[in-house]
């Protein structure tokens, strides 16, 4: 059967789509999907469903479906790692210099604020709305691409691949029997069936000491002995969760932490 394929900037970086069998019209489409979920989700567009709610702190708003979906994964996310996903750190983002994309650079830096409040404290969901705490603010970043690429491979069929900036979900065989093959640290393993993901403080960095991932114990850019974790689970979304905590827990704590959780995983 012909493999078909797509790759495309959304969600921040590079998105491959696989799919064996499928037609060009459902990569089009699965694409087309994406893309638009990247501008309802995306934190540097005043226009966006997520600026809105951010922006409308302390009412009740009218949220779609997929954005429903996504805060309740946040929400998920947060219980399952004890509290050490917590999308609610975007005012110490905006306080660490990346209040915009980092294509146009950093922004000044100011004094962080304290540790956020419990998510559960900020975030409050309800079928079709949802509401912030007054002076809350998210940002959904991994638990979202991670939530998408599991979506996305549903949407692709039964042997596909569905690679969002790193989060990935791989159904079925691919092109030959075992499954995908998808680098992993410094080999290439086959995946079926699964997802991965990968947390680092490397790629998004713009100055000493300061990058993307926020420790919500500190409300600063976490201080850890990894670099970089990469993590099998039985989704993305779930990937992205035990990479996340791994990363900040630092090396000593993160292979026990893994162990019984993670189906495979790779510390830098």
């Amino acid at each position: 059967m012909s493999l078909a394929r797509r790759e495309f900037e959304a969600l921040g970086g590079h998105c491959e789509l696989f799919a064996v069998g499928a037609s060009e019209e459902r990569l089009d489409a699965a694409a087309e999907w994406v893309h638009a979920m990247h501008r309802r989700l995306t934190r540097f567009d005043d226009a966006s469903e997520l600026s809105a709610l951010n922006a409308a702190a302390g009412r009740w708003v009218d949220v779609s479906r997929e954005l429903e979906a996504v805060l309740r994964a946040s929400l998920s996310a947060y219980e399952a790692s004890g509290g050490l996903v917590h999308v609610g750190v975007l005012p110490a983002l905006i306080a660490a210099g990346y209040s915009r994309t980092l294509a146009l650079g950093p922004t000044s830096v100011s004094t962080p604020p304290g540790p956020p409040a419990p998510l559960p404290e900020q975030l409050e969901v309800k079928p079709g709305a949802a509401r912030l705490a007054a002076g809350a603010a998210i940002d959904l970043g991994g638990i979202a691409k991670g939530w998408l690429a599991d979506r996305v491979a549903e949407r692709l069929g039964p042997n596909a691949l569905a690679n969002l900036c790193g989060d990935l979900f791989a159904a079925g065989e691919g092109t030959e029997d075992g499954g995908w093959p998808v680098g992993f640290g410094e080999t290439t393993i086959l995946i079926r069936d699964a997802g991965a993901a990968t947390s680092g403080t490397g790629s998004r960095r713009w100055g000493e000491g300061l990058h993307h991932l926020i420790d919500p114990r500190t409300a600063r850019p976490t201080v850890t002995d990894l670099t970089l974790v990469s993590v099998i689970a039985a989704t993305a979304e779930r990937a992205e969760i035990l990479a996340k905590v791994a990363l900040l827990l630092g090396r000593e704590a993160a292979s026990s932490y893994l162990e019984g959780r993670a189906r495979g995983s790779y510390l830098l």
